[in-house]
């Protein structure tokens, strides 16, 4: 950046040059998405606010959260990590979300939504008598989560409320529009003009004609009840309610700002913000350059194309609730991600966007369920996490049949907060629920009819992007496991699931050149697993290869297949469950951590030659 270098300089830096520097941050971010991928849209619809933010208050001291933390990257900017973003979401770069271990600028960990109010919450009650606030930043689709709800629900209660500040950036997005009732009432307000030039005759009156005040008073209070209804809202949760602002002006956003530094929270100020505001193709496609792997910067072409698993899985369903009418597509805010639009162009009554609220999509695929449909409810693996509860409590014990597609499964660039490598664990402990791994893009239909026809609870679990290799489609049968290369009977068994079965394949190819004919199971399911295969194959070697952790998924399977019985040992080549796996392109992610197939082969053979 040339106009300023940290942020000493930015305070100091004259208010008419602030619009350069937001035109700068924005110029930087385009150069950097466009070249590493990230998240393009979202970021630069924050750029005047992240401005404003840092300019006024005093950051670090007073610290700043981040909601869904793809919304940093000017922030990242302004606090001393150009260099660092530069080379976003590669092994030596920046992260795409907030991290401490980052900077002392970034308090928590935020890669996922509704996490920001309740960790400035707990930061503020920590030490409720000091005076310097902590500011949440929510949005971008986060409002209406369930952690942010029951954070603003809280928020009058909480110990160090008069610190707390609530930015809500408001631009109407999450991944796609914004759906639900909070952000319909939040949409009133950006056509309540009128609203906003009333508030302003009536102050300007009521500061000449104080002998009126309290009538006055009562006028605007009625009005704001009338045309604001946000206003309503939070200030019944306790809020102070301030907006809304127009979120690229600076002009309105730093003497609010600098006016909240002198009252007691919490307070809540409402941001208007456009998403991809300053770039064209982004802001008048801001669904598409949410999140991207690259483009061009001056035309905003694509580096390549999604394809793979997701365009598979969203032409399977079409397919599919072409021949049945009781298939619905769910989805928690993720339907262009997972391959969904042209479903939802299809069939617009039978997809539905939930919002941002996975625990609630899969209950509420179970109510569809329980109803006759037979719902299938598509997101992406890492968020998993939020919703397991829902797994067993809601579509298992009932043993309702719900098809849950987990769209890139396994490491993704953008790191710990993304990877979707730690879920096997519960799943697979869920009773009655089958867990079913593609190992290519021709399965995901046959898996998905096969989960349809079930009528139990199933998993399908696949990566982003395409499988190196094609294998032939072979019938499925419950748990039953597929051979994808015979070897000779004394060499080592490789067992490998999903589009790991392509590496495992490699590594049995470079092990023939090495004088060993071994064989590649393609586990298929994960659970019910094939204990049949297992214990064939008792007597051999046995090694599995998966992306995911080493517990909980294949590796855990088939040793709790092998328990009880003699069995040559097994060794197992996954993610590592004690540290932390960082951002990265995954090659380098695997080449770093012994994953690829050279790696593996060469760990076979030291391995064998011990024995």
């Amino acid at each position: 950046m040339q106009l300023i270098n940290n942020l000493h300089e930015l305070r100091a830096l004259p208010k008419e040059k602030l619009p350069d520097l937001a035109r700068e941050l924005r110029e930087e971010i385009l150069k950097t998405v466009s070249a590493n991928g990230g998240h393009l849209a979202s970021n630069l619809g924050v750029v005047e606010l992240t401005i404003a933010l840092h300019r006024v208050f005093d950051t670090p001291r007073e610290r700043i959260f981040f909601d869904v933390g793809h919304q940093c990257y000017a922030h990242k900017l302004l606090t001393g990590r150009k260099s660092g973003l530069e080379r976003l979401r590669h092994f030596d770069g920046a992260s795409g979300f907030t991290t401490p271990a980052e900077s002392p600028y970034d308090p928590v960990v935020s890669g996922h939504a509704g996490v920001a109010l309740s960790a400035a919450q707990g930061f503020a009650a920590a030490d409720p008598d000091v005076n310097e606030k902590i500011i949440a930043v929510i949005g971008d689709g986060s409002a209406g989560n369930g952690g942010t709800l029951e954070a603003l629900n809280y928020a009058s209660s909480c110990p160090g409320k008069k610190r707390l500040i609530v930015i809500l950036n408001d631009n109407r997005m999450s991944i796609s529009e914004n759906v639900g009732a909070v952000s319909q009432m939040l949409n009133r307000v950006i056509a309540a003009k009128s609203y906003n030039r009333i508030r302003k005759k009536l102050r300007n009156l009521l500061v000449r004609r104080s002998r009126i005040k309290a009538f006055f008073s009562r006028i605007y209070e009625a009005v704001k009840s009338l045309l604001l209804p946000p206003s309503l809202l939070f200030e019944s949760l306790g809020f102070r309610y301030f907006g809304a602002l127009n979120g690229h002006d600076f002009g309105q956003l730093l003497p609010v700002f600098e006016k909240l530094r002198q009252i007691d929270g919490p307070i809540l100020v409402h941001v208007i913000t456009e998403k991809g505001h300053g770039v064209e193709f982004a802001s008048n496609f801001p669904t598409l350059y949410h999140g991207i792997s690259g483009c061009d910067p001056d035309t905003g072409e694509m580096k390549s194309a999604p394809g793979g698993f997701s365009e598979a899985f969203g032409n399977a369903m079409l397919k599919i609730a072409s021949e049945r009418d009781d298939i619905v597509a769910v989805s928690p805010a993720m339907l262009v991600g997972t391959g969904l639009s042209d479903f939802a162009r299809e069939f617009p009554e039978r997809c539905l966007d939930v919002g941002i609220a996975e625990g609630h999509a899969l209950t509420f695929a179970a109510g569809l369920a329980a109803a006759g449909k037979r719902p299938v409810c598509a997101f992406y693996d890492t968020f998993m996490q939020r919703a397991l509860d829902a797994v067993y409590h809601d579509i298992a014990l009932a043993k309702l049949p719900v098809v849950i597609a987990l769209d890139r499964s396994g490491a993704v660039p953008d790191g710990p907060t993304h990877h979707g490598i730690y879920n096997c664990g519960f799943l697979r402990a869920v009773p009655g629920l089958t867990i079913m791994t593609p190992g290519n893009e021709t399965e995901i239909e046959p898996m998905l009819r096969f989960a349809v026809d079930l009528a139990a609870p199933v998993v399908i679990r696949y990566p982003r992007g395409k499988s190196a290799r094609k294998f032939p489609c072979v019938p499925l049968q419950m748990g039953q496991a597929v051979i994808r290369r015979h070897g000779n009977d004394r060499d080592p068994v490789i067992w490998s699931c999903g589009a790991e079965v392509s590496v495992a394949v490699d590594v049995a190819e470079i092990l023939t050149g090495k004088g060993m004919d071994c064989t590649v199971v393609d586990a298929r399911f994960l659970k019910p697993f094939d204990s049949e295969k297992a214990f064939i194959f008792a007597g051999r070697r046995q090694f599995t290869i998966e992306d995911h952790c080493v517990s909980g998924g294949l590796a855990s399977a088939l040793r709790e297949s092998l328990d009880g019985i003699n069995h040559a040992p097994v060794t197992s080549f996954g993610w590592s469950d004690n540290e932390v796996i960082p951002h990265g392109e995954p090659d380098v992610l695997r080449c770093n951590f012994g994953l690829t197939a050279e790696q593996i082969a060469e760990k076979i053979i030291n391995i064998c030659k011990k024995v």
